[in-house]
């Protein structure tokens, strides 16, 4: 089978959480092989004219799809997989709609709220003219300052958290961070406590939930926000990039929370209608209740994130994991419009 991998359009001079994604074709190129298949490399760009003649020039049995961003805008994620529907071509990992209601977080949170999925209360988005409390919480609270669209701890940092400030005061901070954050921007309330991703990989009846991992906030002092902020992703010089670890052993007490966490995993995939691979990204309040912060229909596949690190924890090969992925892009009723 011949696949093309496509992904974002990146220059040497581009931050490192864009270069990345050719880290993620490298691996996914030799996974193919491994596999038997052949594969080639195409960037997608605005010009999604020239990615469809390109496309079919090529011949392409499947789309191994790693774009996260069009023309630098996370918010045109979506655009490429409606490409592909419209061709009709087999892809790899969320539908389209799928990926437009998972990348934009305030839209994924008022579909987890109606689902009844907890998520934290949050303000705005911005752009926008309602300066409320979208949940529960109506008074004074910790809140941190996010992108809408943008993913990869964009704009994230110590500033983004505002400390024991009503609405009134959280939501014009809002704009003058917007385009810090990609544009569009919220606020959500902060979860002081534990953090937990999920990491899901598609079956042909129901998704495995890979082991849970726990982020570990080491030698963090009381006026560090324990957040996985830009620096503990992407700056190897940072103190937050070597003190962010990863855990997946757990103590006999945490059986109960580990339990609820993967039935949340597995209730936003079915309720978001997710394909191929996702994770799902926690917080644990002091009380032990779990809140969904993000979805993620299309995490990093690099070998040294943390999706190929619950792999590893699952004795899961990753050229394994890879075939599965793409076994489910190939499936009936999976494909093109299908959704």
């Amino acid at each position: 089978m011949h696949v093309a991998i496509v992904y974002d359009t990146f220059t040497d001079a581009d931050a490192p959480d864009v270069r990345d994604v050719f880290i993620q074709a490298d691996a996914v190129a030799s996974a193919l092989e491994t596999l038997g298949h052949s594969s080639c490399r195409i960037s997608c760009s605005l010009n999604l004219l020239a990615v469809e003649a390109e496309l079919r020039s090529r011949q392409v049995d499947l789309v191994f799809n790693l774009v996260e961003s069009i023309g630098g805008r996370g918010r045109l994620i979506h655009l490429f997989p409606f490409c592909l529907d419209a061709m009709d071509l087999p892809y790899t990992g969320a539908r389209a709609e799928a990926m437009m209601l998972t990348s934009g977080k305030v839209l994924a949170k008022e579909r987890m709220a109606t689902a009844g999925i907890p998520t934290p209360a949050w303000i705005g988005p911005w752009p926008g003219h309602d300066p409320s409390v979208h949940g529960n919480d109506t008074g004074e609270n910790t809140w941190i300052i996010k992108s809408v669209w943008e993913h990869a701890s964009i704009g994230l940092n110590e500033k983004s958290i505002v400390k024991k400030s009503n609405p009134a005061v959280v939501f014009p901070l809002l704009r003058s961070r917007a385009a810090l954050l990609g544009g569009a921007c919220f606020a959500e309330r902060f979860i002081a406590g534990r953090e937990f991703n999920l990491s899901l990989l598609g079956s042909p009846r129901s998704p495995d939930v890979l082991p849970p991992a726990e982020i570990i906030f080491e030698g963090y002092t009381e006026t560090m926000p324990r957040i996985v902020d830009y620096r503990a992703k992407w700056d190897e010089a940072a103190f937050e990039y070597h003190h962010t670890r990863r855990r997946f052993d757990f103590d006999s007490s945490d059986r109960g929370l580990l339990g609820r966490l993967k039935a949340l995993a597995l209730q936003c995939w079915d309720h978001f209608g997710l394909h191929g691979y996702a994770r799902v990204d926690f917080r644990v309040d002091p009380a032990g209740k779990p809140w969904v912060l993000e979805i993620n229909a299309n995490p990093c596949l690099s070998p040294d994130a943390g999706f190929a690190a619950a792999l590893d924890r699952a004795s899961i090969a990753y050229a394994d994991a890879i075939g599965r992925i793409v076994a489910d892009g190939l499936m009936p009723g999976k494909a093109g419009n299908a959704m």
